[in-house]
């Protein structure tokens, strides 16, 4: 696969103007998904420069790898500079000849991420079939999607009195009080947790506020759930 001894994996990297052996194919992979040349040639340099970085780890010289991906040495030459958009079937050979999946190609393109910012104050009030002026629970921001994978929110109680709920359900929790102290329970017991104390704990185990020791109460409480598992907002 590699030529025999190499060791540098820059050898041979001058370029060759011949023509690329594929097959001509009439679209791009750039071509294909956008029209703006400034997103193009962004396309072409992560792609150029993930293809170099995958060929060096490889230990593998320009000539052997566009051997083993059945172009031309100046294709990949092109490529690796960002000045060539390879096609479809191209991208699949250096990904094949590189060892990894064709996404990989692409790692560290800027591309847009879902992001959730919840100002100080504006956390959307989640109502419980037990709660009242006195107990206020904020979700803090959630990403879209099917399921719900991390649950932050903020829990405020006022007042003394009243019924706790315990809650259960998939996954863990981190706790952090922020402000007063209660007796937390958890699976049976009690704990005292004061003003900015932690606590982590199995959420399939019964947990939840017992008794309060000085109010206010505020504290943080997320919820990290299983990938496949979807639920709704919850106290915790």
């Amino acid at each position: 696969m590699t030529d025999g001894g190499a060791t540098n994996p820059d050898l041979d990297e001058g370029t060759d103007d011949g023509a690329d052996e594929d097959v001509p194919e009439s679209l791009s992979f750039a071509e294909a998904a956008i029209e703006s040349p400034l997103a193009t040639a962004e396309l072409c340099r992560v792609v150029g420069s993930r293809v170099r970085e995958l060929r060096q780890a490889l230990n593998m010289t320009m000539s052997a790898f566009a051997t083993d991906a059945g172009i031309s040495l100046g294709m990949l030459s092109k490529i690796e500079h960002g000045q060539s958009a390879p096609s479809l079937s191209t991208l699949a050979r250096l990904a094949g000849t590189a060892k990894v999946p064709v996404t990989a190609l692409f790692r560290g393109l800027d591309e847009e991420h879902d992001l959730v910012i919840v100002r100080a104050g504006e956390g959307h009030e989640i109502h419980h079939d037990r709660g009242g002026p006195d107990r206020l629970y904020q979700d803090l921001g959630t990403l879209r999607g099917p399921n719900r994978i991390i649950e932050p929110m903020i829990t405020t109680i006022t007042e003394p009195g009243g019924v706790f709920p315990l809650y259960q359900h998939p996954g863990v929790e981190f706790l952090h009080v922020l402000e007063g102290s209660m007796h937390y329970g958890y699976g049976g017991k009690a704990y005292l947790l004061n003003t900015g104390d932690t606590m982590q704990i199995h959420g399939e185990v019964a947990h939840g506020p017992v008794e309060l020791v000085e109010l206010p109460v505020r504290f943080i409480s997320i919820k990290v759930y299983p990938a496949s598992e979807s639920r709704g907002a919850g106290g915790g």
